[in-house]
């Protein structure tokens, strides 16, 4: 398992910067203004070592007697968003109950993350949308058919729909991961981070954001091994923007 720290935020929305040769950027906006170290997990008691950490102010109202006292015990405000982070157990050490993270303080510039959110939900929706089929020709002698699915089996054998078959259903609403993505800047003041390109999720949603599982270096599509240098021709620069080789 992928030991890394992460933090929880709400998507802003999306927006665009330029870089210092002119390219036009992309960026999701994330406010991470409230998160807070809630517990620890430590070997000792709970066989493994995780930083609880916790986003999202809540009234006291809607809060039961036990979350009350769970963050009354922490020294942190009310949070309705608590998730935790497997971490090794010095680091774990580090984190102070009660204290609010920072961007600053899990992230820098440049670092490579990934980001997990819950996608827009779509409602039921047929094959053409959900799976990308191409449906049929809408030529003579072709009656009503033009976005169905086609045959899903075969009633001989093995006489029943196979399992995982492409079919019309729920499209969306689902817990969607969004690996090795860039974060661009970390804008202190605002307690909120501009990440590279777009993520699961409509304005407001709680997302998560992680340090990448898998790399330590962003990679530019299209770049290949080497650092690709933009070109001094504006037309050329265009489109290895726009095809990501930026």
């Amino acid at each position: 398992m992928a030991m890394r720290m992460g933090l929880m935020g709400t998507k802003v929305g999306m927006t665009q910067v330029f870089a210092e040769d002119g390219e036009c950027i992309p960026v999701t906006v994330l406010k991470l203004d409230s998160c807070y170290v809630v517990g620890k997990r430590t070997e000792e008691t709970d066989g493994y070592s995780a930083v609880i950490v916790g986003f999202g102010a809540k009234p006291e109202r809607l809060a039961k007697k036990a979350e009350i006292g769970f963050f009354k015990k922490s020294g942190a405000p009310l949070l309705r968003n608590v998730q935790e982070f497997r971490l090794p157990a010095e680091e774990v050490e580090k984190f102070e109950l009660g204290k609010q993270l920072k961007p600053a303080d899990v992230f820098e510039n440049g670092d490579v993350v990934d980001v997990v959110g819950t996608s827009k939900g779509k409602g039921y929706q047929g094959v053409i949308k959900r799976h990308n089929m191409h449906g049929t020709k809408a030529t003579h002698g072709v009656h009503e058919v033009y976005r169905h699915g086609g045959s899903i089996g075969c009633r001989l054998t093995p006489g029943r729909v196979a399992k995982g078959k492409k079919m019309a259903g729920q499209m969306g609403n689902e817990r969607v991961t969004i690996q090795n993505l860039q974060l661009l800047q970390i804008l202190e003041e605002d307690d909120a981070v501009l990440i590279r390109g777009s993520i699961p999720g409509g304005k407001n949603g709680v997302v998560t954001l992680k340090k990448a599982a898998t790399r330590t270096e962003y990679r530019v599509k299209g770049a290949g091994a080497g650092k690709q240098e933009r070109s001094k021709n504006p037309l050329k620069a265009s489109k290895q923007a726009a095809a990501g080789r930026a």
